[in-house]
């Protein structure tokens, strides 16, 4: 029995029946590639659209701020923490299944974007390969628009279902949406739910192939073998954020365990203990110097949470 003057959300989320699962002052560090974030005042797993439902609502009413995360591969959390309730996608929003009559890969906005990969390559399904060795959750890639300099993921997406901070359902066929360079036109609030894919029958050894090279060259150019959000800023139109950064002399620069990766200047990677602050403090860095140098102005792409 809820407590006689505890809020909606508070309410809700001591109730027996609340399908999920709370966790309370929960450090984010826990739920982010990073493993940089102070606590969020509550970190709840939902399982079902019922359970989702009601707890955007008890927010909505109490005013309480929430954010839905995939698995935080790019998301940077306030060593403050999040004065709100962080939100992931769990049991009912993890499935996925293929289409062999479209073809197409209907998938929850919780399931890993390396599992849909690897089940486009099971079935011979080309359009994927693009994506291989991304972290993170399809919802999370579908909000902004994840992929690489030659292709990306709205490009494949046939319809799209989200939640409204209004508690409404809707469906968007892919050409409704705006897919831009890591941006979409999807409002602040609207949790992505599920996704259908359109793909196209191919040859499995061309696939597997393609995919191998995208990985290889991956593990090549990038620092994998330590924490961070990947790509930290988004390229300039006609540029690359990496080599700005690297031609301004950062690339190694360190403060407190966050450092500009030695291997790829548009990383900062966590070398063991970094805070957010230090990141922030690289970040910062990095725009002044390269506006300085190159009257060029870097969009991070990094989501921050908490500042």
């Amino acid at each position: 029995m809820a407590a006689k003057h505890a809020s909606p959300v508070q309410s809700l989320l001591v109730d027996g029946a609340f399908d999920g699962e709370v966790l309370v002052s929960e450090p984010m560090g826990k739920h982010t590639t990073y493993r940089i974030g102070g606590p969020a005042s509550f970190y709840v797993r939902v399982d079902s659209l019922g359970c989702l439902s009601q707890l955007v609502e008890a927010c909505r009413r109490q005013g309480m701020p929430y954010f839905v995360a995939g698995r935080g591969s790019n998301l940077l959390v306030s060593d403050d923490g999040y004065e709100g309730v962080v939100i992931t996608l769990g049991r009912d929003f993890r499935n996925h299944e293929v289409r062999e009559e479209s073809p197409s890969i209907v998938a929850g906005a919780g399931v890993l974007l390396s599992a849909v990969v690897q089940e486009a390559l099971r079935n011979s399904l080309a359009g994927m390969e693009f994506a291989v060795g991304t972290p993170g959750s399809l919802g999370g890639a579908l909000r902004m628009n994840a992929g690489s300099a030659d292709d990306w993921i709205g490009s494949r997406v046939r319809s799209v279902t989200s939640l409204t901070p209004e508690g409404k359902l809707v469906k968007r066929m892919g050409a409704e949406v705006s897919w831009g360079y890591r941006s979409t036109s999807f409002p602040a609030g609207e949790a992505i739910l599920e996704c259908e894919l359109a793909l196209k029958d191919g040859d499995p050894f061309f696939i597997q192939g393609k995919m191998e090279g995208n990985l290889a060259r991956r593990k090549k150019s990038q620092p994998l073998g330590l924490p961070s959000c990947g790509s930290v800023f988004r390229n300039p139109e006609g540029g690359s954020a990496a080599r700005l950064i690297d031609e301004a002399g950062l690339k190694g620069t360190q403060v407190g365990g966050a450092q500009i990766s030695t291997k790829h200047a548009n990383f900062i990677v966590n070398t063991g203990g970094a805070k957010a602050r230090d990141v922030v403090a690289l970040i910062d860095l990095a725009k002044t110097k390269v506006g300085e140098d190159y009257g060029i102005e870097l969009t991070p792409e990094v989501k921050f949470l908490g500042f």
